[in-house]
């Protein structure tokens, strides 16, 4: 049975009701049913997050490596152990089949345990010095107080994947959630109170409305950096505002994911791949594949497959065991969708559904069955812009190079996939598709080791790995005259 989720934020060790008792709701995406009322903060609340943070600096600051690796690998065990109860609550509030929950808290968890041996790797350098009368250093240091506003498609992981490495690193960290999520986010700071995480080392200020939680952060010159998770749109205003401190700032924004299918590729693992990619978390994440180029020869073979497996998945309240697919997050993820299909279909495109539109038992008017477009031209909507939902263009190429210029012809640059059993076309292709993350024949490359990360207006910088240390860590060049 899931306990009483804490509603309150989380400010320097203390659950705390914002100002006047503001609360929110958060409903559940599948069946509209109220979860919870959580703190509706604002930016007195935000400045009070940055105070203890700074307060808590110092002291988190000079801890050694592996001192800090004890906190951050609790916090991951942790999580293990309270995989259920953490799934079970991402799926109330997120909508997401329990078996990707379960997998999100595994995934969040192996971040944690990933940034705590690599905190415990962060070296300096003495360089060859130009005479012999000095010795010439390098020092590798925190960047202090950070913060991070992370989305609601992945609750736990994106907050993991931004406060291991910072954390690691000697960094202290104030964390925005999704105003749809908020509980996960709160569900971690929990989690944080049992290891004995120091007080203010890690704070969390839930609010409706993110624009004044975001102004305060990026004004206050004692915050050094921020990490967002979102859409490109509000990336964009998120660095608009940080330059005004001159803010280090890495942004994973949105993509549009092309896939392309060879020829000479095994058609049921492309198929698959495809599949997992477009179709996890009913297509609400940034890395899924969103347009499908397949040569000419195979077209119809692989559209085949596609359909197949489409139709087989079964949609319904992510909280039911054996569920593929659950809701869309909320009706403007919804309305979004049928625009984009409603677009596709006024211009020409040919509609494959596979499933039923209808609800399941016991849930709400979110359900979007799996769906496949075909006779697509350039200036659809499903072209040019990201869906984020269940819908899947498919379109012939004839080669190699025809297929990678239309993979690249976009301003989005995140995610890329290919399928091909020609070792030497994997390099080419590999090098020439102008994304930060390439699947070959492999449609989930995520992981907590590797770095994640986009080209051109898909963001800045990298997480993951020892990567991510990098945005977390200043390099101090020290001359020292004999």
């Amino acid at each position: 049975m899931l306990s009483r989720p804490r509603t309150e934020a989380f400010i320097g060790g203390r659950w705390t009701a914002a100002r006047g008792d503001a609360r929110f709701p958060v409903y559940d995406p599948a069946t509209d049913e109220l979860v919870a009322l959580v703190a509706d903060c604002g930016a007195e609340e935000t400045t009070a997050a940055v105070d203890v943070a700074a307060a808590a600096l110092p002291e988190w600051r000079a801890l050694t490596g592996r001192e800090r690796a004890h906190f951050v690998r609790a916090l991951g065990e942790r999580m293990r152990a309270e995989q259920e109860r953490l799934a079970r609550l991402m799926t109330l509030e997120q909508g997401k089949p329990l078996s990707e929950a379960r997998d999100e808290v595994r995934y969040a968890a192996d971040f944690f345990e990933w940034s705590a041996v690599e905190g415990q790797r962060i070296n300096g350098e003495l360089l060859a010095a130009s005479t012999n009368s000095k010795r010439m250093l390098v020092l590798r240091q925190p960047v202090g107080v950070t913060a991070a506003i992370t989305p609601w498609n992945f609750p736990l992981a994106m907050i993991a994947r931004k406060l291991g490495p910072a954390l690691s690193s000697g960094c202290v960290q104030v964390v925005k959630p999704a105003e749809q999520t908020p509980l996960c986010a709160l569900a971690l700071a929990e989690l944080a109170e049992e290891v004995g995480l120091p007080a203010g080392v890690f704070s969390v200020i839930t609010a409706r409305d993110p624009v004044p939680i975001g102004e305060a952060l990026t004004r206050d010159v004692r915050v050094r950096k921020l990490s967002f998770t979102g859409s490109t749109e509000v990336g964009r205003h998120l660095m608009h505002l940080a330059a005004g401190n001159i803010m280090r700032i890495s942004l994973e924004l949105g993509g549009h994911a092309p896939v392309l299918v060879f020829d000479d590729a095994d058609l049921e693992i492309a198929a698959r791949g495809v599949i997992a990619s477009k179709f996890r978390n009913a297509g609400q994440t940034c890395i899924s594949a969103n347009r499908v180029y397949c040569q000419a020869g195979i077209y119809d073979a692989f559209v085949s497959s596609l359909v197949e497996q489409m139709g087989a998945l079964r949609l319904g309240n992510g909280a039911d065991e054996g569920v593929h697919m659950g809701p869309l997050i909320d009706d403007a993820a919804v309305g979004r969708v049928e625009a984009h299909v409603a677009d596709a279909r006024a211009r020409g495109a040919r509609v494959r559904a596979c499933g039923d539109v209808a609800t399941a038992p016991g849930t709400c008017l979110r359900l979007y069955a799996p769906t496949l477009l075909e006779d697509l031209q350039p200036e659809m909507l499903v072209m040019q812009e990201e869906t984020f939902g269940p819908v899947l263009p498919v379109l012939a190429f004839r080669d190699e190079v025809d297929a990678i210029k239309r993979a690249n012809d976009t301003p989005y640059g995140l995610a890329a996939y290919f399928f091909t059993r020609d070792a030497s076309r994997i390099w080419r292709v590999a090098e020439a598709l102008e994304y930060g993350i390439i699947g070959v024949n492999d449609g989930a490359p995520s992981a907590a080791q590797a770095p994640f990360g986009g080209y051109k207006q898909s963001g800045l910088g990298r997480e993951g790995g020892r990567y991510a240390f990098d945005e977390y860590l200043e390099t101090k060049y020290v001359s020292w005259g004999l």
